[in-house]
């Protein structure tokens, strides 16, 4: 399995757009192309170089600067599958939670139901032998989580601390924008343990960070994650852990 980052909209929504190429076959799909400008380019090259061919779009929810170039996309590449959550853009099949595909040969994708940001984020956990990365939209972030915009803190703290968090912990995390200096900041605001503080050390170096941590990892930087923590809770003035998300979020918002 090939991943390749696209960055659409640097310095303003930050965006990734991820191309994931079954290397064997060569079958690709293009995850959240929302800039086409920046996108169709890259993607054109690699087909007519020969080395991808292109079979579907995956969304990870609805929202304009996620789905939102996908009838653009489909006026230059022709009629592809559209996978996503049945609110985004001219989508043809939306996987029930748990349903897996495949990418090419090798890639084993499957779909995970994460409603709170949108009522329709969808996460997906793919699988290439050893290799194990989960593509999360805006409902994981490095360290750090999305606003809930559609949903409340029992549907996050579902979706990161049962859903996600269940996932293997050497699975690669793929986030939608690049937020972590800021989420970072947050964090340290929280609790200044040492995965914070190697988490900020790392953002300060590193324009990018789509890749670099793990589902595990998460579990340690990430506060959203660590809503039975003691020190969290202290931090919080809560115990139970959805009341813990909520507050969490509520202090991130106010930042």
């Amino acid at each position: 399995m090939h991943i390749q980052s696209i960055p659409m909209w640097t310095g303003k929504g930050n965006n990734y757009a991820y191309l994931v190429t079954d290397e064997p076959s060569k079958k690709s799909v293009i995850i959240d192309p929302a800039n086409p400008p920046e996108v169709a380019p890259e993607l054109k090259s690699q087909i007519s170089a020969g080395k991808i061919d292109l079979t579907a779009i995956i969304n990870t929810h609805h929202h304009w600067d996620h789905a939102g170039g996908n009838d653009e996309m489909l006026g230059q590449f022709g009629k592809l599958p559209v996978i996503g959550g049945s609110n985004c853009q001219s989508v043809t099949k939306s996987p029930a939670h748990g349903e897996e595909f495949k990418i090419g040969d090798r890639i084993t994708v499957r779909a995970l139901h994460t409603p709170c940001h949108t009522q329709d984020s969808i996460c997906y956990f793919m699988q290439d032998g050893d290799q194990r990365v989960v593509f999360t939209g805006d409902t994981l972030f490095i360290g750090g989580c999305g606003r809930f915009f559609e949903g409340n803190a029992a549907e996050m703290h579902k979706a990161l601390n049962q859903t996600l968090a269940a996932l293997p912990e050497d699975t690669k995390v793929y986030p939608g924008h690049e937020y972590t200096k800021a989420n970072v900041k947050f964090c340290l605001h929280v609790s200044q343990t040492e995965p914070i503080k190697k988490l900020q050390a790392f953002a300060e170096a590193n324009q990018q960070t789509q890749g670099k941590f793990t589902i595990g990892d998460e579990k340690l930087h990430n506060v959203f994650m660590r809503v039975n923590d003691p020190e969290i809770q202290k931090a919080t003035g809560k115990t139970d852990p959805v009341d813990v998300m909520a507050a969490l979020r509520e202090m991130k918002n106010a930042m």
